[in-house]
């Protein structure tokens, strides 16, 4: 392991970034047994200051991260941890803390909305849990369980509802074909174990390709 520069608190800052949409979600602090348990498991565990106890991210709101990548800076001297975030990173219910500018502003509501990759994100992941847990009664598995080639032929069919929709139908019938192809199609990233981020890159490249 790297030779990593603990402070003389025993502790070292952890900038939190979401491994989708790379959103920059937190920052907290790790010691030495945090880092180890974070490392075994998988899962964020921090070393709260103010509590002065060891807490995994979210052990009280179910709002955990999963870890992807721990990366080191140039000094040693702070952490990046990119995750897999359920829910809101922040205690205040945003996703992010970093939600307001140095004159207090809400970001979010200037934008017109949160972080625009959010839901996705959000349904990406749960549909992952889903495929890990497999609880009985919910649709999701019923696809899962069914195998690729008849959630393709969904995809397929939601498609073409989308597309008659948009000839003959409502805006609000046009929304909800949409949403119905993507979780389809989300299903079946998730059934071929591709990952959303893999998408999003791809998206990205072509944009600034144009």
């Amino acid at each position: 392991m790297v030779d990593l520069q603990f402070g003389a608190d025993g502790l070292i800052p952890v900038v939190v970034q979401d491994g989708a949409s790379r959103q920059v979600l937190m920052v907290a602090y790790m010691n030495r047994e945090a880092l180890v348990r974070t490392v075994a498991s998988g899962d964020a565990w921090y070393w709260s200051r103010a509590r002065e106890v060891l807490w995994r991210k979210g052990e009280q709101s179910g709002h955990g991260q999963t870890v992807r990548a721990i990366q080191v800076d140039c000094d040693g001297d702070a952490l990046l941890l990119t995750v897999g975030q359920e829910g809101a990173a922040c205690h205040t219910g945003r996703r992010s803390c970093f939600f307001r500018d140095l004159e207090g502003r809400d970001i979010e509501a200037a934008r017109g909305g949160p972080w625009p990759d959010d839901i996705f994100t959000d349904l990406f992941d749960v549909l992952k849990r889903r495929r890990g847990e497999m609880p009985a009664g919910s649709y999701t598995v019923s696809l899962l369980r069914a195998g690729r080639a008849p959630i393709g032929r969904k995809v397929q069919e939601e498609a073409e509802e989308l597309t008659r929709a948009a000839r003959t139908e409502t805006d609000r019938r046009v929304v909800e074909e949409a949403a119905d192809l993507i979780y389809h199609a989300w299903v079946l990233l998730v059934e071929r174990g591709v990952e959303l981020g893999a998408v999003q890159a791809e998206l990205r490249r072509r944009r600034d390709g144009n």
